[in-house]
């Protein structure tokens, strides 16, 4: 089978900026004679492009960002199209659209997210992290897949198929049925944005989820109520032992009528 050469061109839609001043950022994959677009759903400043090396120029915080996602995007393409080469099967420019949307969309889940998250921590820990400061990232993990699993029926979640009620719905979750603070809730939270802000910079997910969801701290001096998992905890202490060496202590101590007027 012959190897047709791929080329892949990055380009403004100048025709339809937004309120900002910003263009949408397009793509254009050519094989031979097939030709197919696609939105990188980024969008620059027009005076700020530079179409001879498809990317942003300067090095602010922005252009590092939108050409970083999209340097990752070159490569997914990339991918695509070595994986379809690998077949031996005739294909064409919309094959290897389709195959590389597709193959992000794919690994785009929370837990899965999270999980690397953890384990980038734990390998921090005795350098600029605590021990003790991992539990709260496996609390986080523990409720979220929880939340996940009534309400979706489901181990893990797309970020494709998360919506900004998720938050609201979890919020709801942890306070009423788990019974926590919202203190507890407020880092549940934090830890979601901050997965969430790592998958929307590695093109996991094509939007900045919950960025602008305001949750209270809450009040951790605030007198706490046992939620299950406390709850259960208590009820699994043993205090057997204890009360047999009350019942045969050599000397009870017996209070008198008289002891207690004094």
């Amino acid at each position: 089978m012959k190897t047709e050469k791929m080329k892949v061109l990055l380009y403004l839609k100048k025709s339809g900026l937004d309120k900002s001043g910003k263009a949408p950022i397009m793509g254009r994959i050519t094989i031979e004679r097939s030709i197919a677009q696609f939105s990188c759903k980024l969008s620059c400043n027009p005076d700020l492009w530079n179409p001879r090396e498809s990317r942003m120029d300067g090095k602010s915080r922005e252009a590092v960002e939108i050409n970083g996602r999209l340097e990752n995007l070159l490569l997914s393409i990339q991918s695509a199209y070595q994986s379809l080469i690998a077949k031996g099967q005739p294909f064409d420019a919309t094959d290897v659209k389709e195959l590389f949307q597709g193959s992000v969309q794919a690994r785009c889940r929370l837990i899965e997210r999270l999980d690397m998250l953890i384990k980038e921590k734990e390998s921090h820990i005795g350098i600029d992290i605590k021990e003790e400061s991992m539990s709260a990232y496996h609390s986080t993990r523990k409720r979220l897949q929880e939340f996940i699993q009534r309400k979706y029926h489901v181990s893990d979640l797309a970020f494709s198929l998360l919506t900004e009620n998720f938050i609201y719905e979890l919020q709801a979750f942890c306070l009423g049925e788990l019974g926590h603070q919202q203190s507890t809730f407020f880092r549940v939270a934090a830890d979601l944005k901050t997965v969430c802000r790592l998958a929307y910079r590695e093109r996991l997910a094509d939007t900045l989820l919950f960025d602008k969801v305001h949750i209270e701290r809450g009040d951790k001096k605030a007198p706490k109520a046992l939620d299950q998992e406390a709850l259960d905890k208590l009820k699994a202490i043993c205090f057997d032992e204890l009360e047999e060496e009350m019942e045969t202590a050599p000397y009870p101590i017996v209070l008198k009528d008289s002891d207690t007027n004094t």
